[in-house]
């Protein structure tokens, strides 16, 4: 999982948590805010859970968000263990990053957002574009 940053038509900045499935090479979930905290990460993760069932782990970079505390009691209470990368490697998360790119080039580039909500709405149709719509090239 990793973030990606944005600004909306007011030049207020908002970010996205990207979760893919590098098995499906699918979004399986985004988290759209305005801050996206440890503590909020772990919220939405938990939620994610309830929905899709636990992975064994997910892989991420050491950002303030995913080595808090909160992030940290998550992962022992959900059983989901959080791999780091190793700083300035970002190869060792080629798909998320790849991924992050496409997103910006296909969804957060081609719109001005005017609301949170509005980008909310625009990048879920986008998810479900790439997810179920656009076959992909490792299919």
């Amino acid at each position: 999982m990793d973030f990606v940053s944005d600004r909306l038509g007011s030049g207020r900045g908002f970010r996205v948590l990207n979760i893919p499935d590098d098995g499906a090479k699918d979004v399986v979930g985004q988290l759209v805010a305005h801050s996206i905290s440890g503590h909020r990460a772990a919220r939405f993760l938990i939620h994610f859970i309830e929905e899709r069932g636990a992975p064994r782990h997910i892989v991420c970079d050491n950002g303030t968000e995913f080595t808090s505390k909160a992030m940290v009691f998550w992962s022992q209470d959900s059983g989901v263990k959080l791999s780091f990368i190793q700083p300035g490697k970002l190869s060792q998360s080629a798909f998320v990053e790849s991924l992050n790119g496409r997103f910006r080039a296909e969804c957060l580039n081609q719109h001005w957002f005017r609301s949170l909500g509005e980008a909310q709405s625009i990048i879920g149709e986008w998810r479900y574009q790439h997810n179920h719509v656009r076959p992909h090239s490792a299919l």
